[in-house]
């Protein structure tokens, strides 16, 4: 026996369990704001750039490929850059409390497509100590690069530096609500279909009809009891004993 089920029954089964998707929705949406407002903590941003070119004199003209040898430098310098080689010294001179993986996980290097321009990303729970970590990343590198890789090519083309009321990168709680809201929607809604389809009690003559393939002839409204009346004047007793000689009723 095949089921179908009409687009009026779809919004029939939401409308009527529209108050478990609205709260499944309403609790999302504050478990996710308590989470982001007061348990995560901000993490913020900031970057320093470094410029990869090789000094030339007045006289001397950039080619071509001495163009094309820096950039294709770059992808070897970004490795270089979080290497332990360079995030060592970099958490021995800023004395930092933490491993090398950590501030490597902390580090982001990235570059655009045919630019010599490398940015150095770093993210920390305090801007300040993000700030110091860029560029004394960016020093360690220019020093170390020239020991490395015997060439002088690197350049800091921009410092990180922290803005007045800088805004943490993460967590973005109005994105998480809105995220959380969908979630709790599509959850809610899933939760209500599934209920309904385990819902397999009989409930109308359609469903009769429906389930059983057999026609309704008839069918028993619900009948309303009607409350009895009581008589609350007070009835006066029956003398049911039987009248003496010169005794009559209702002496």
């Amino acid at each position: 026996m095949e089921e179908t089920i009409s687009l009026k029954e779809l919004f029939q089964t939401l409308k009527k369990r529209l108050w478990l998707i609205g709260l499944i929705t309403i609790i999302a949406a504050i478990i996710s704001a308590v989470i982001s407002f007061f348990i995560l903590t901000p993490i913020y941003q900031t970057q320093t750039q470094i410029l990869v070119n090789q000094a030339k004199s007045d006289q001397q003209l950039y080619t071509g490929t001495e163009v094309q040898t820096n950039i294709q430098l770059i992808n070897t310098y970004n490795v270089i850059i979080k290497s332990p080689a360079i995030l060592d010294k970099v958490k021995k001179e800023l004395d930092l409390d933490r491993t090398v993986d950590e501030l490597n996980d902390q580090v982001t290097v990235s570059s655009a497509k045919d630019s010599q321009v490398v940015e150095i990303t770093v993210q920390d729970q305090s801007p300040y100590v993000a700030a110091q970590i860029a560029n004394k990343t960016a020093e360690v590198f220019q020093t170390e690069i020239s020991k490395i890789m015997k060439i002088d090519n690197v350049s800091i083309l921009s410092k990180a530096e922290v803005k007045e009321n800088v805004s943490p990168v993460k967590p973005q709680p109005l994105l998480n609500i809105a995220v959380a809201i969908v979630i709790g929607l599509i959850v809610g809604t899933g939760l209500a279909f599934l209920l309904e389809y385990l819902d397999n009690t009989i409930k109308t003559e359609q469903d009769i009809e429906g389930i059983l393939e057999l026609p309704v002839i008839g069918a028993i409204t619900n009948i309303k009891e009607v409350p009895k009346t009581t008589n609350v004047a007070a009835r006066a007793p029956l003398n049911t004993r039987a009248p003496q000689r010169g005794e009559t009723y209702g002496s």
